[in-house]
């Protein structure tokens, strides 16, 4: 197939039996290098920083497996690993959050997490697998017949390893109240996809599934009316974007007080529109909901038959996917403490006593040639490893099993050649030229005489614009959102400064936007968005699955 648009034709990387020839493997790589050159050269669209310098230093380490299977803190037989390095990344960004440092097994609220080899949608899935099973009361068991087993074994004779198996043991809710095993999820309409994705593998039931299901003429936002898909976002699709903290509390409520656990997702940096929510108003707002509903602490009892084998937990879980704001905020916060800038954003770490899980990905405001990202919680909120060792066992404590050790060096080596100074000044130099991409935009509107709907978020690295002609989107990569305001349907493009970008290039941008075909007419028709989602039914289940949208689509 040959792409128009790329110029490049599938025909010059086919894989044939016998190989391709040295002559045609360096014409299709060159062909390629060419392409990718040119693409992230002009890379606009997309929060990934594309000044990458660690070729010349790490290089050498291509030609080597490095894989950091299994935990962090514990060096294991693979001996291949990049687990020192892994370590000082994770102390660094602990030190970073406000977590506590180091990470000690012995001591719950000191920090643990692991260096991702996917980007933050891992740690997504990670933070609201390990919400789901501790919300809903499950534990990590050794199974005493395994034991038994290797008795048996012995006294016949017989040369056998049997090791400790593990069994999932599920907490009985109390009769007294049904739900405490049913957590219910909340997240804005402004979410990234990956945590509707994550919800539909794991399985959680969200607000929106439950109400539709059992309490269809009580939302208590509108009663009467059918129950909202997500959380609303302050300003709806055209306003800035973070979680409306008023409704949350309202939908929260109801469901606490039906003796629901609570799992709610928390944006730092959405992924379109910029937008960093404010956890700290949100988790004040909330907690005196949970505290009336006894969600603040409870006992989950895991042997029927011992009522001292309990653990004690929260009946919430507040994760922070901070992607992107996550790893520069911080820096933003040191000037603004400097006085070197007036503003600063929420608070959204651990200094947050009811932070429970965040994320960072580290292709995007660090820069890497691959996705990569950090998973951080608190040690005491794991299942493993569990407080009680001598009921509970300890398995592979991270997801993927197989790490991409090469993402601890490549982030290793970053931090390394950067001091608090260097990274203050990069944040700094993004937020100047963020707000002058703003500038220009609305100056370019007016002299042109027509409504870009140039809209950006307070501190935010992305500007959002009238869609323009798909030539432009392709030459500098930008994703396409589709928003409704006031009723009506609009295209949108972004674009994101990241370190790599220029004020050259800004200027350039704009250049290509003054041209008269830039912006392409749209029939700006007053529709409900309901054709861009459905709703997926499942055995009488139901769940609002957007797949259009969210930069979904380029």
């Amino acid at each position: 197939m040959f792409d128009r648009a790329s110029g490049l034709d599938d025909e010059l990387f086919r894989l044939r039996a016998e190989g391709l020839s040295p002559a045609e493997r360096a014409a299709a790589l060159d062909a390629l290098f060419r392409y990718e050159s040119r693409q992230t050269d002009l890379l606009l669209g997309y929060q990934c920083n594309e000044r990458i310098d660690c070729a010349e230093t790490l290089s050498r380490y291509l030609d080597r497996h490095l894989n950091n299977v299994g935990d962090p803190f514990q060096s294991g037989s693979a001996s291949f690993n990049t687990k020192w390095l892994e370590r000082a990344v994770l102390d660094y960004f602990a030190a970073l959050w406000r977590a506590k440092t180091p990470h000690d097994p012995d001591d719950g609220a000191s920090y643990w997490g692991y260096l991702l080899t996917m980007g933050s949608t891992e740690g997504n899935l990670y933070g609201l697998w390990n919400a789901r099973d501790y919300l809903a009361g499950k534990f990590l068991l050794i199974d005493p017949e395994s034991a038994d087993e290797a008795r048996a074994a012995a006294s016949n004779g017989g040369a056998r390893v049997v090791p400790p198996r593990l069994v999932y043991q599920q907490a009985p809710a109390p009769e007294s109240q049904p739900n405490a095993r049913v957590p219910i999820a909340f997240y804005s309409q402004d979410t990234h996809y990956s945590i509707i994705k994550a919800m539909r593998v794991l399985d959680i039931r969200t607000f929106y599934e439950v109400g539709t299901e059992r309490y269809p003429r009580d939302n208590p936002l509108a009663p009467g009316k059918p129950w909202p898909h997500e959380v609303p976002s302050v300003g709806g699709t055209n306003g800035v974007g973070v979680i409306d903290i008023d409704a949350l509390t309202t939908l929260v409520a109801f469901f606490a007080s039906r003796g629901h656990p609570i799992l709610v997702n928390f944006n730092y940096g959405t992924t379109f529109k910029g937008a960093y929510d404010d956890v700290e108003a949100a988790g004040a707002a909330l907690l005196p909901i949970l505290r009336r509903y006894g969600l603040d602490e409870r006992e989950v009892h895991y042997d029927p038959r011992d009522c001292r084998k309990y653990d004690v937990r929260t009946g919430y879980w507040f994760h922070v996917d901070g992607a992107l704001g996550a790893a520069y905020m911080p820096f933003l916060e040191m000037a603004h403490a400097a006085g070197r800038i007036t503003t600063r954003g929420p608070n959204f770490d651990f200094r947050l006593p009811y932070v429970c899980s965040l994320v960072m990905s580290g292709h995007k405001w660090i820069g890497a040639p691959f996705p990569c990202g950090v998973y951080m919680t608190r040690t005491k909120l794991m299942l493993r490893p569990p407080s009680r060792p001598e009921y509970i066992g300890s398995p592979d404590t991270t997801f993927a099993g197989s790490r991409n050790g090469l993402s601890a060096l490549v982030l290793w080596d970053h931090l390394a050649r950067r001091s608090y100074e260097d990274q203050i000044r990069k944040a700094l130099y993004t937020e100047d030229l963020s707000a002058y991409a703003e500038r220009r935009l609305r100056e370019l509107g007016q002299r042109l005489g027509q409504a870009l709907w140039v809209e950006r978020a307070p501190l935010s690295l992305t500007i959002r614009f009238r869609a323009v002609s798909p030539a432009l989107a392709f030459k500098y990569t930008l994703a396409c959102e589709t928003l409704y305001v006031d009723g009506e349907k609009r295209q949108y493009h972004h674009i994101y400064v990241m370190e790599h970008v220029t004020r050259e290039r800004i200027d350039a941008f704009l250049n290509d936007l003054a041209a008269p075909d830039a912006f392409p007419a749209q029939e700006v028709r007053p529709t409900a968005p309901a054709h861009e989602s459905h709703v997926a039914g499942r055995e009488g289940r139901l769940m609002h699955v957007p797949h259009t949208g969210r930069s979904f689509s380029g």
